[in-house]
Formats: structure tokens, C-alpha cells, sequence
């Protein structure tokens, strides 16, 4: 594989710095950082929780700039957002708080989707008493439910909009057909979806749509759950409470060592502008798009620190297309188990 120049290397690692500018999602006035902070593993899939660490974290991040925080209902049962809202008092005002809605529970265990609008109702007020405040920034329907027609979900975010619990709107792993119908009733600020190098499922129909009706885009997963900084470990060398363990084929047996041609790839960019494969990843995602705002998620500092120094990369168009060519058709292996994957909206 060919190197890159020592002009192409200067070129990428100049302005390296750790402010971070302010995009738009959407066009109803959402503005947030250029990168967020994905709060879920503080709480749940990601093994033990650390709150003392992730406390830290979040408190570090409004200091560098970052002021987009997501949550949900489903990380931890509530007790993410619980977290999140202890950790953001005394700033309630300085930032952007992302939630979502969309599943149902019994004895604490998921069991299945629903937005219906009365339960949406009786979950965004849940949501506010466990964030302690009086509105949600960006609510996102976490999964799309069959048994609820979209633009009744949409019409109930539009009158929660009008009394004031929620700013703006959004949709997490929709299809074209139901973004469209969505954002007739209520336009949606922000798609979130899972997109990366590894994970370009978007670009043929999803993207389009999104630029055509001004939608943002908020991947999650941004890194592959941390397999493209370069560090991921075999599915079966995480810990049982960790949900890479066995919920992530894409780690697993033969599908590890086939996606490994991705990491080094990403690998060799990192070494030519000096930078590390996470900030790599990251800087794709943010030079692939102006509405386009990753939240890579982590509960330390130290990679919380390096994230955000992805801000400050600039990818030559050698670089990039190195990086396209080796992700462009995608990982191998299922990024969900059959069952959540039965769960995406066709």
C-alpha cells in the first residue's frame, strides 16, 4: 500500500487545536458542537458503570466546547438520564440535552416498542423529572413502532413542542419513506443513525433525503463500538456485561479478522497526519458533511480529550479517499443480532 506525501501530512495536521466550532441540525434554529458526547455506556452495555469517572467526563467536556449530551430512556432503565441531569446543574443553560422515547418495559426488561402518544406523553415527563429540567432539547423516537402510525407520533412531539417540554424533534434509524411522512406532520430537526467508515447503510437512500428536507445527521457508533480506533478486542475477550460480548457480530470469529483490512487502513491515515484512528474516524464523519454531527460515546477523560481533537483534523482528499475506498463496502458481519435487527424500520 503506497504512502502518503510529507505535503499531504503537513497539510493534515496543521490548525490541530482543541476549540470546537457549532453546526445546525435542521432548520428550525438547533445549533450544537461539532461533536457530542454519547452519555449510554456511562450506564449500561459498555461493562461496570464508573459514575465518579463519568461525572468528570461530562464536566470536562463543557469545558472543551462540547455541549451536545445524548441520552435516553433505555440507557440504564432511566438511570442515564438521571446521571446526565445531576451532572448538568448549574449549566442547564450552556447545554443541549438529546433524549429519546420508543420502548416499553417490565421488570425493568425491554419489551418491544411504543409511541403510543399517550405513553409518549406520560415518558417525556418521566424524562424532565429524572434530566431535572424543564425541556428537552432534541427528542428522538428511539425505534420506529409499526403499530403507531408516524404522524401521530409526530403530531404528539408537535403539541408537546407547543407547550414547551420539547424544542425539536427527531428520528433515530428510520427509513426515507418514514422520515418523509414524519417531517410532514412536524419537521425533524435530526436524523440519528449508526454511520461510519465501516457503516455507510445511508448513502444510497437516507443521505439523499436528509439533504433534500435540510435534516441533520447525528451517527452513533461513530468509532464501530471502538473497533475502529484500532483497540477492539475479539467478541469474546469482553466481559459478559459488556454488549460487545455477544451482541455485535461484526467482532466475532472470522468477521473480526475480515474487518481488520478497515483498522488498517484507518491505521495508516492516522500515522501519515499524526493523529490517532479515533480522531481519524471522527474527522471523516465531520469533513463527509456540515450537517453532520458524530457522538462518539466514552464514560473517561482521556478519550473523551482525544475525540474532540478530531475537530482539528484536516483529511487531504488522498486521505479520504483511501478511507472511502476501504469502507466502501462496509463491514462484514450483521452490526445487530437477528432479534434487533428485526426492530429497524424497513
Amino acid at each position: 500500500m503506497s504512502g502518503i506525501d510529507e505535503s499531504a501530512r503537513a497539510s493534515a495536521r496543521q490548525s490541530r487545536g482543541s476549540i470546537l466550532n457549532k453546526r445546525k441540525l435542521g432548520g428550525q434554529g438547533l445549533e450544537v458542537s461539532e461533536i457530542g458526547l454519547g452519555c449510554m455506556g456511562m450506564s449500561h452495555a459498555y461493562g461496570t458503570p464508573d459514575d465518579e469517572e463519568s461525572l468528570a467526563t461530562i464536566d470536562r467536556a463543557i469545558g472543551l466546547g462540547c455541549n451536545f449530551f445524548d441520552t435516553a430512556e433505555a440507557y440504564g432503565v432511566g438511570g442515564n438520564e438521571e446521571l446526565l441531569g445531576g451532572a448538568l446543574q448549574g449549566h442547564r443553560n450552556e447545554v443541549v440535552i438529546a433524549t429519546k422515547f420508543g420502548f416499553s418495559y417490565e421488570n425493568r426488561k425491554r419489551t418491544g416498542t411504543n409511541s403510543r402518544p399517550k405513553y409518549i406523553r406520560e415518558v417525556v415527563d418521566a424524562s424532565l423529572r429524572r434530566l431535572k429540567t424543564d425541556r428537552i432539547d432534541l427528542l428522538y423516537q428511539h425505534r420506529v413502532d409499526p403499530k403507531v402510525p408516524i404522524e401521530d407520533v409526530a403530531g404528539t412531539i408537535k403539541d408537546l413542542i407547543v407547550a414547551g417540554k420539547v424544542l425539536y424533534f427527531g428520528l433515530s434509524e428510520a427509513s426515507a419513506k418514514t422520515i418523509r411522512r414524519a417531517h410532514k406532520e412536524q419537521p425533524v430537526s435530526a436524523l440519528q443513525s449508526e454511520y461510519s467508515i465501516w457503516e455507510r447503510g445511508l448513502d444510497a437512500e437516507i443521505r439523499p433525503v436528509l439533504k433534500e428536507l435540510g435534516i441533520g445527521l447525528v451517527p452513533f457508533s461513530p468509532l464501530g463500538r471502538g473497533f475502529l480506533t484500532g483497540t477492539a478486542k475479539r467478541a469474546e475477550e469482553y466481559s459478559t456485561d459488556d454488549m460487545r460480548a455477544s451482541l455485535v457480530p461484526r467482532l466475532q470469529g472470522a468477521n473480526f479478522d475480515a474487518n481488520m483490512r478497515i483498522v488498517d487502513v484507518v491505521r495508516e491515515v492516522a500515522a501519515s497526519c499524526e493523529a490517532t484512528p479515533a480522531q481519524v474516524s471522527l474527522a471523516w464523519l465531520l469533513q463527509r458533511g456540515g450537517n453532520i454531527v458524530p457522538i462518539p460515546g466514552t464514560k473517561r477523560r482521556k478519550y473523551l480529550e482525544e475525540n474532540l481533537g478530531a475537530a482539528a483534523v484536516r483529511l487531504t482528499p488522498e486521505m479520504i479517499a483511501k478511507l472511502d475506498e476501504a469502507g466502501a463496502e462496509g463491514a462484514v458481519g450483521d452490526r445487530y443480532t437477528a432479534a434487533d435487527l428485526a426492530m429497524l424500520d424497513p
